[in-house]
């Protein structure tokens, strides 16, 4: 029998909701959040509410696109953590209402690992070699830099962790500093596509092991530009391509010096890739590269299911159904950590 999952995402600035017959996408619907474009960042307090404005509308309209009725759903799976707490408690209390309303299982998701999970979604009619366990997945957002061996949907490892800043916040943070559109990421991809990666350099962190380290990137980044800007005050404005592409060069480079150096201490023969970060176009380019390097099995999800979105949540609640993990109503949302 066909098991229905409806999916809610609210960890931070976009309200998702999504339908999957099994582990095939029926819809995914995201509504984002513009009001955070003037702040060039996300405001929590703002956030939470454009959540209890779109969450209604937003489940509607996936139920709908899915082309089912709702009491053919199976169970609701929701974020509880790691996010924004306010952002978090409003899927979470919608969850919780819809599942007792229709009397159906509650299903609890963690972000990172419905990030991971993600490459295990089909679109309709879609036909295509999903990885093998184990396989090495590196999980790059804007929190979250990690390097995991995922022995099974339930058993991973991490082997590999940011110890300060994220390759997202990076980012972010750059382009904040270059006085870029928020959000920054994309924009830096977008701008380094026509710069010269090579035209400036920046410090790398030696870490030892398969940790990595971006704060003193991010000083790097800052110092140059602070000492340029003294000789010539337009000097971002002459050279924001070159710089967007040698920063993204850097970041690159760092995620993917330990990632091979990952493959070459596990043997694993199959690579992934997750989180919004993932979507960098310089990331996957090089990450092809590597992959054709070492003959490995290479997965990365489609650009549409990089991002934050409830159809990955859809996913990783689809193999808890599976094995009967289900949440009860006291579930609580967290900020930090992993609860898988």
């Amino acid at each position: 029998m066909d098991v229905y999952i409806l999916g809610i995402e609210s960890s931070c600035d976009d309200t998702s909701a999504a339908v999957l017959r099994n582990n095939v996408m029926l819809s995914n619907v995201i509504a984002g959040q513009k009001v955070h474009e003037q702040f060039g960042g996300v405001v929590p307090e703002l956030a939470s509410r454009a959540h209890q404005q779109n969450i209604i509308p937003v489940v509607e309209t996936a139920i709908r696109n899915a082309n089912i009725d709702k009491k053919q759903l199976s169970g609701v799976a929701f974020t509880r953590g790691p996010g924004l707490l306010g952002s978090l408690m409003v899927g979470i209390s919608f969850a919780k209402s819809f599942a007792w309303a229709l009397n159906i299982p509650l299903i609890e998701v963690d972000h990172m690992h419905a990030h991971i999970m993600a490459n295990f979604l089909f679109e309709p009619g879609e036909d295509r070699k999903l990885p093998e366990y184990p396989f090495l997945c590196l999980i790059v957002s804007g929190g979250h830099t990690q390097l995991a061996v995922v022995n099974d949907a339930f058993n991973m490892e991490i082997i590999g962790s940011t110890i300060d800043d994220a390759a997202g916040e990076t980012f972010d943070k750059a382009a904040k500093i270059m006085s870029l559109p928020y959000p920054g990421g994309p924009m830096i991809d977008k701008l380094g596509k026509v710069g010269n990666p090579d035209a400036f350099s920046f410090a790398k962190p030696r870490i030892s092991g398969l940790n990595f380290s971006f704060s003193g990137l991010k000083t790097s980044i800052l110092y140059f530009l602070r000492d340029e800007l003294k000789k010539d005050e337009k000097f971002i404005e002459a050279h924001t391509a070159d710089l967007c592409a040698s920063i993204q060069k850097t970041i690159v480079d760092i995620l993917v010096e330990k990632t091979e150096k990952a493959i070459l201490q596990t043997g694993i023969r199959t690579l992934a890739l997750a989180g919004g970060v993932s979507a960098n176009s310089a990331l996957r380019s090089a990450m092809q590269q590597l992959a054709g390097k070492h003959n490995l099995d290479l997965h990365i999800p489609k650009m549409s299911l990089t991002t934050d979105n409830a159809a990955m949540i859809a996913m990783s609640g689809y193999f808890k159904f599976q094995k009967g993990l289900f949440a009860d109503l006291s579930a609580a949302p967290y900020a930090t950590g992993s609860k898988r």
